[in-house]
């Protein structure tokens, strides 16, 4: 089985993530693929618009816990997405759950279409972790802070209607409609320049370059923090042993 389908479609390229017995986590595997597809979105000049979209119920779970940690790529980072500096737009067609590094992913794009069964979250303190994939600061640039605190620190998602009215998603479709509504706004893209849309989502990037730069060494921290504690194994654990996690004490202090 193909676990990325890659498909031409004019100037669009259709990346659908394709694990769907696993929810679409994303391994090593997975990460190569995608990494690769998003390398040829970036140097293909008949390319202009990227859609990444999940197969299945979900959009995608975040990391194979399998894996114990993110997969990563040279050139992209987290995912083969991450920290990737894209010269095409890149619009995430959501259904179903974006969760952990799911959700992680979808702030990696730039646009969002969702449809209304969606939920958009970020339960890694459910499992005693951290979001690792930039969660920690993106979720605050793309909604309010206040959304931002709530999802970080109750690890309870949101629904795709609340996700619109805060901002995250851009264009909310009825269940089933988000791939269609991706093509629609990636052809709004495509009839502009390409030159300047490349260059204003260079921009775009480029002046978020120090906010991320103070997000990438905040999140180093809070991993560091973690590493002396017990509690992402005994997260982890529970999750595989589908029990409620039994917390330590607590012994973090500022």
């Amino acid at each position: 089985m193909t676990v990325l389908e890659v498909t031409r479609e004019g100037g669009v390229l259709l990346l659908t993530l394709n694990r769907p017995a696993q929810r679409n986590a994303l391994d090593r595997e997975l990460t190569d693929a995608l990494s690769a597809a998003l390398d040829e979105l970036d140097d293909d000049p008949s390319l202009h618009v990227g859609i990444l979209a999940g197969n299945g119920p979900a959009f995608c779970a975040g990391t194979d816990l399998h894996e114990g940690v993110s997969p990563a790529t040279d050139r992209g980072g987290e995912y083969g997405v991450v920290r990737r500096r894209r010269t095409r737009p890149l619009i995430a067609a959501v259904e179903g759950a974006a969760l952990g590094g799911g959700m992680e992913v979808v702030l990696s794009c730039d646009l969002v279409v969702a449809g209304r069964e969606a939920r958009f979250g970020l339960p890694e303190v459910a499992r005693g972790l951290v979001a690792t994939c930039g969660g920690l600061f993106r979720a605050a640039d793309r909604i309010p802070p206040a959304i931002a605190a709530e999802l970080l620190l109750t690890g309870d998602p949101i629904g795709a209607e609340r996700a619109h009215q805060v901002g995250l998603v851009n264009v909310l479709t009825d269940a089933g409609g988000a791939l269609d509504g991706a093509r629609a706004l990636a052809a709004r893209i495509t009839r502009n320049s390409p030159d300047a849309v490349a260059a204003s989502l260079r921009a775009l990037h480029d002046s978020r370059g120090p906010a991320e730069a103070i997000g990438w060494t905040a999140t180093d921290k809070a991993i560091a923090t973690l590493a002396s504690s017990p509690d992402p194994a005994e997260g982890i654990a529970a999750f595989f042993e589908k029990r409620a996690p039994r917390w330590g004490g607590g012994s973090f202090t500022a």
